[in-house]
């Protein structure tokens, strides 16, 4: 993704400081080949619920009854199989619907719930290991629910109001600004590793670093982050 408001001279900066390539590489291995064959029926068949479940709201403006109802599908669906990691991860995405950004920081309960679900699928979905090898169903749900989380995060890193919505979160709730802003570039190289190529980059200009190349840098990540990040609902 291109820079936005940056001038060749903080882009050469940017690079020469935190190259994405080097500094978020991983050894992590994504397997991309066909995977009907080697998924069980029951996961399958929550796979379909799932989509039925996210139908109706995969699109540009729902209705709030229609993001409701299929966070009740989604729920029902973790009732069934606690493990199936894509349905935490698109329920933390539907409550993420239902309040705009500038709300947030008044509504630290469902941000906790949130980060409650998106944790829940990332530990569900990780894998351990010096040469772990990630289906390319589970790196698409790392590469979401480490991005949301990020960038949930970098809100809360922009002003003392907005950490209030981390108000819930006992293990945040008292970080600073810069240890959350930190935190989030943390989120979004993960998100980088696992496919998501804008997190990738907004986690080279959300490092430390970066705040050499002064306040354009975060004007402009700023306004790049807002532009590029809606939740998104993996079908």
């Amino acid at each position: 993704m291109a820079a936005s408001g940056l001038s060749a001279n903080d882009s050469s900066v940017l690079s020469a400081l935190f190259d994405p390539e080097a500094s978020l590489s991983s050894t992590v291995t994504i397997n991309s080949s066909r995977l009907d064959d080697r998924i069980p029926s029951r996961e399958k068949r929550f796979q379909e619920q799932e989509r039925l479940a996210l139908r109706s709201i995969n699109q540009e403006q729902p209705q709030r009854v229609d993001i409701e109802r299929s966070i009740a599908q989604l729920t029902e669906i973790i009732t069934n199989e606690p493990s199936y990691a894509s349905a935490w991860n698109n329920r933390a995405q539907a409550r993420r619907m239902l309040i705009r950004d500038a709300d947030l920081p008044g509504n630290p309960g469902v941000v906790a719930e949130i980060l409650q679900d998106l944790a829940r699928a990332i530990s569900l979905s990780t894998l351990t290991g010096p040469s772990a090898t990630l289906l390319d169903f589970d790196a698409k749900v790392l590469a979401s629910a480490h991005t949301h989380r990020g960038y949930l995060l970098l809100l809360a890193s922009k002003s003392d109001d907005n950490r209030q919505m981390l108000a819930a979160v006992p293990h945040l709730e008292h970080l600073s600004r810069e240890d959350l802003e930190e935190a989030a570039s943390r989120e979004l190289g993960a998100g980088g590793r696992y496919g998501n190529e804008t997190a990738r980059q907004l986690a080279v200009k959300t490092n430390p670093y970066a705040k050499l190349c002064g306040s354009i840098v975060r004007e402009a990540l700023t306004k790049e982050i807002s532009d590029f990040y809606q939740p998104h609902i993996a079908l």
